[in-house]
């Protein structure tokens, strides 16, 4: 393969592409109608062209065929009147008119086969064109709306993997972190209000407590006060209450009390 066909080759191959890359499918199909449009009035003009020029032929070959039967009956009147040079000369031009008159019935049945033809092409044409205006506003919606889902897949592409997309996600992100933190916060908080209020609640239970045991010890030792002195049995555990040992931890405790 040389050079030059090779180069031809690329050209072309190029060309194609940035032809085929240009094509809008909605321009082509409307330029194409036009053209088909244009086609159509000059194949009408054809006709019209091919319909004159058959009715001309056809007056042509009329008149011919009117001398040429003129010409017949000069020539019998001729003969009538004894004139056979006259009628001879009357023949002559019967027989040229009658050669161009079939001459021209020859021209005007190609032409009638010809009009014929392109009254049949024109009526096809025209049914092409119908069909083509059709299929030309279905295509166009088509191809509007091949366009539109093309146009929302890049979106949504570029949606996907763009920084904008990414932007949105860790924002996103941020606001639930920021969500959990004030949940957490809010626990906290909660939580230290009631451990709070449990330690005051505890505390008064203890508070409780040791009043009623100041209050039990103050009663028992004003009731042994009072108590008189009875039965000998009872000395043992008089002196064992008076002894040393007790009333030192007995002074020990009420200090203790009195200290709360």
């Amino acid at each position: 393969m040389g050079l030059f066909d090779r180069v031809s080759r690329v050209v072309r191959a190029n060309l194609n592409d940035v032809v085929s890359k240009a094509e809008d499918p909605e321009k082509i199909l409307e330029q194409t109608i036009i053209d088909m449009q244009e086609d159509l009035v000059q194949m009408r003009q054809a006709v019209a062209s091919a319909i004159a020029s058959q009715k001309r032929s056809q007056q042509q070959h009329n008149q011919a065929q009117t001398e040429a039967n003129n010409w017949q009956q000069r020539a019998q009147l001729a003969i009538q009147k004894g004139d056979e040079g006259l009628a001879r000369e009357a023949l002559v031009r019967k027989k040229t008119n009658s050669e161009t008159a079939a001459s021209l019935k020859t021209q005007l049945d190609q032409q009638s086969t010809m009009v014929d033809t392109l009254k049949r092409n024109l009526i096809a044409l025209e049914g092409k064109i119908s069909e083509a205006k059709t299929k030309k506003d279905m295509l166009k919606a088509r191809a509007s709306a091949a366009k539109a889902n093309e146009q929302l897949q890049n979106v949504v592409g570029r949606m996907g993997t763009g920084s904008a997309m990414g932007a949105f996600e860790r924002m996103e992100e941020k606001v639930l972190q920021m969500e959990a933190k004030s949940q957490a916060a809010a626990e906290l908080a909660g939580a230290d209000l009631e451990s709070q209020f449990a330690l005051l609640e505890s505390g008064g239970d203890v508070d409780d407590e040791l009043a009623a045991m100041k209050a039990q010890l103050l009663g028992g030792a004003q009731d042994k006060a009072q108590l008189p002195s009875s039965a000998p049995a009872d000395k043992a555990t008089a002196q064992q209450a008076s002894s040393p040992e007790v009333d030192a931890e007995l002074e020990a405790l009420k200090t203790k009390l009195d200290q709360l």
